[in-house]
């Protein structure tokens, strides 16, 4: 049986940019992105802690080191530049991988810079 598990998470970033006109996806600094093990184009589900919408899309790189987080598209009308997100990816695991597997989650401060990793 494979159930569903958290494989990674960016815990509380900041929304820094919203372009409703630009393809859907979300901009992430390279920076997060590799450090919890996210790829470009993976989907991922976004919970903003400001307003409670909960939704999902893509990730697209953002500058390196920029503490870029863009919502893009439809998504950029279910949060404000200011808005805590926190954004997760997920995967089919075994019972015995998630005897052994420990997401990546990432902690980060007012400007989206790692402050500690879990």
């Amino acid at each position: 049986m494979q159930r569903t598990m958290l494989r990674a998470k960016l815990h509380r970033v900041t929304v820094t940019q919203c372009d409703l006109h630009y393809e859907g996806s979300c901009g992430i600094d390279v920076n997060l992105l590799e450090a919890v093990d996210i790829r470009v184009n993976e989907k991922i589900d976004i919970y903003n802690v400001n307003n409670g919408a909960r939704f999902s899309t893509y990730a697209i790189p953002g500058k390196r080191g920029s503490g870029e987080i863009s919502l893009n598209g439809a998504a950029a009308r279910l949060a404000q530049l200011g808005d805590l997100l926190i954004i997760c990816t997920f995967g089919a695991m075994d019972d015995k991988e998630i005897e052994t597997y420990t997401p990546k989650v990432a902690f980060v401060d007012a400007g989206n810079q790692i402050t500690s990793m879990k």
